[in-house]
């Protein structure tokens, strides 16, 4: 799988952040809030962009889940060591680089993937469906929201919210993990659309399905109750 990594070092960092990573998958796909952080050894470590839960932990502490990450250990540990190596590039004034197999196209290489979704819908909201994103089934990007809109529905990326506000005093989001180009965005969001729909029906079948079987044990006990003679 062809991807690349860009880091930026903190400068004069006040707490444990030493840098942050971007990545970037077949030049289509971007992650981005990876940040490299340095423990209490000394020692550098990669954490993925994450969001903070409801649910605590035995200390009674907060508990964060990862946006995305690696899906298996080979390609978890490549991935982490080319990060904290463009890392150290950097800090030594070196250039990021590319890393999986070149592209031999002039054109924009698309990373392949695949989706799922599922239906989803909240009383007081407007999610109507949950997806993740599978990167070659070695990378996933969760928290992907099918949101209702004034009139369709739309994709929502995973985002964290900034400082600055709209012209209207609302509070803007900026997004995490997101299409980079225009054709990649209509694919990716095109088959996230039609695997909602086909769940949609599945889930909409199903339920059909349950209340005329409900529908049909109603009536049988019924007759049963009125063939039943009073004693």
């Amino acid at each position: 799988m062809k991807y690349s990594i860009k880091v930026n070092e903190v400068k004069n960092p006040k707490g444990n952040i030493r840098g942050f990573a971007t990545l970037v998958f077949g030049d289509s796909f971007k992650v981005t809030n990876i940040a490299i952080l340095e423990n209490k050894e000394k020692k550098l470590f990669v954490s993925m962009p994450s969001y903070k839960t409801n649910e605590r932990d035995e200390n009674n502490g907060t508990i964060y889940k990862d946006i995305c990450n690696p899906i298996t250990k080979e390609f978890r540990q490549e991935l982490y060591d080319n990060i904290l190596e463009t890392y150290d590039e950097v800090v030594s004034h070196t250039q990021s680089r590319d890393q999986g197999a070149p592209s031999q196209e002039a054109e924009t290489e698309m990373p392949e993937f695949s989706v799922k979704v599922t239906p989803f819908e909240r009383e007081n909201s407007n999610i109507r469906g949950l997806a993740r994103i599978y990167f070659e089934d070695s990378f996933v990007v969760g928290n992907v929201n099918i949101l209702q809109g004034k009139e369709n529905l739309f994709i929502s990326m995973p985002s964290f919210k900034t400082k600055k506000t709209d012209d209207q005093g609302r509070p803007v989001y900026q997004d995490i993990c997101y299409p980079v180009t225009k054709e990649f965005r209509e694919k990716l969001y095109g088959e996230l659309m039609d695997s909602y729909e086909k769940e949609k029906a599945k889930q909409e079948e199903k339920s059909r399905d349950n209340a005329e079987r409900d529908g049909k044990d109603r009536s049988g006990k019924d007759k049963e109750r009125e063939n039943t003679p009073f004693r």
